[in-house]
């Protein structure tokens, strides 16, 4: 039957395949076979290129060229032969050393087909092309990603910096901001956890059965198996990790999770600000024709672009969190509990996309309703109350501020009650002419500045 997205088990290759398709690079099962592929290729090149290693025959140029294009010309039907492979042996990993063995022989270098995964464990393979997959992913789509983002919240910081509005703490009017302001805090939030990101390399290891280099150095005693090892894994882009089981320790991963987490977090923190802003109307979506709101309220407009991005974004959290703390635990010297689970690193970031697609695409419809966010600044008097005792404090009131929550605390104020208070203020004239021209729209301290700082 041909693959029908409808047929799909989950909503990464079903609703949301459009989404995700950049994923399949780096996360399929191809990309993995790919990759595991280039890493055992790239070592046999390696140990065929140490003139010290006189055991291991000698190429040409030429012939280099030959085996590198094993690599670099896998092709689909490539991997579906190492797959037919992997239902004899049973093992995913020694599919591929047997198919790389079948192409040495076709480019007649039959010497050279002992050599291949010569001195590796299994986990040698893997944990280096679970490290290139995530690295490269992270390089090439998701910090570029997370850039546009970034842009995006930038933009609209600096274009509505002006625009003052209520804030809200604990859910009750508290002292004025601007709408630009609140988005620049989350553009400087997005460049910290970006950068966090940015500043881990993955890491690997390359150092046999149970890290120890035993085979190594059985075959050679007296030759620096560690330092080839370092060069090679350094070659690949990665951090050497010196010190390991049979498996790489996964703390440089983790880490990198862990930052994923709290950039998650704080797009889940946006998303729910932006629906509590669009619930109260300080925030417009553009209608968009032939869109239902709902099956039965046709007036609805919902904020439907956030509460995708917010479920989505706790699904990768989910994921997240049991990779995390699954990856850095392994019995002894090496379980194989992990191994299922690492192959649902491409899920989780999967669901990250979504999410970002479905920010960008809310974004994208977002306009502010100035007449609301002003309506209520001119009905929230009360707020002011902070710009007056701040006032009194200055001029050396005794206990100023529970002199002004005795006529305020839980009363609502107007203009006139306000202007009254200031009346019967006994300060000096500047300032009490201060705070007769204050308005709540204005008294928003540095938030339009800090709107627009550059991030």
């Amino acid at each position: 039957m041909p693959k029908d997205n409808l047929l799909s088990i989950t909503s990464i290759d079903g609703r949301y395949s459009s989404k995700t398709e950049p994923l399949k690079n780096y996360f399929s099962e191809f990309a993995l076979i790919k990759t595991r592929l280039e890493v055992e290729i790239k070592w046999l090149l390696v140990l065929a290129k140490t003139k010290s290693l006189k055991f291991i025959p000698e190429i040409s140029t030429a012939k280099e060229r030959a085996i590198l294009k094993i690599s670099e010309d896998f092709s689909l039907a490539d991997a579906k032969k190492i797959k037919k492979i992997e239902t004899r042996t049973n093992h995913d990993v020694k599919a591929v050393e047997i198919f790389i063995v079948e192409e040495l022989n076709r480019l007649n270098l039959k010497k050279l087909c002992e050599f291949v995964h010569f001195g590796c464990t299994s986990e040698d393979i893997n944990n280096l092309s679970y490290s290139l997959m995530m690295q490269r992913f992270v390089d090439k789509e998701f910090l570029p990603r997370l850039n546009t983002l970034q842009r995006s919240f930038n933009s609209l910081a600096k274009k509505w910096s002006r625009i003052s509005m209520l804030a809200f703490t604990h859910g009750q009017p508290a002292s004025p901001t601007t709408l630009g302001k609140e988005f620049s805090n989350f553009t400087s939030r997005i460049k910290f956890n970006k950068e966090m990101i940015s500043s881990i390399k993955q890491q690997g290891k390359f150092n046999g059965a149970s890290g120890n280099y035993n085979a190594h150095v059985l075959a050679k005693k007296n030759f620096n198996w560690e330092n080839l090892s370092k060069k090679f894994v350094s070659s690949l882009g990665l951090n050497f990790s010196s010190h390991s089981t049979q498996i790489e320790l996964k703390d440089a991963m983790a880490s990198q999770l862990g930052n994923i987490h709290n950039l998650n977090n704080v797009l889940i923190d946006f998303s729910q600000d932006i629906w509590l802003l669009i619930s109260k109307n300080y925030l417009k979506q553009n209608l968009e024709s032939g869109e239902v709101g709902s099956s039965t309220m046709p007036h609805k407009v919902n904020p439907i672009d956030f509460e995708n991005a917010e479920g989505n974004l706790s699904m990768a959290n989910g994921l997240l969190i049991a990779i995390k703390n699954k990856i850095q635990i392994s019995r002894l010297q090496r379980d194989l509990s992990d191994s299922t689970v690492l192959r649902n690193i491409g899920a989780l970031f999967a669901y990250i996309f979504i999410s970002l697609s479905s920010l960008e695409k809310g974004i994208d419809k977002i306009l502010p309703n100035k007449e609301k966010m002003s309506a209520d600044l001119d009905n929230s008097w009360e707020i002011l109350t902070e710009a007056i005792q701040t006032i009194l404090r200055k001029n050396g009131y005794e206990d100023s501020y529970n002199k002004i929550k005795s006529i305020s605390r839980g009363k609502k104020l107007d203009y006139q009650s306000y202007i009254k208070i200031i009346d019967d203020l006994k300060i000096n004239k500047a300032d009490k002419e201060l705070l007769s021209k204050l308005t709540p729209k204005k008294y928003i301290g540095l938030a339009e500045k800090l709107a627009k700082s550059s991030f």
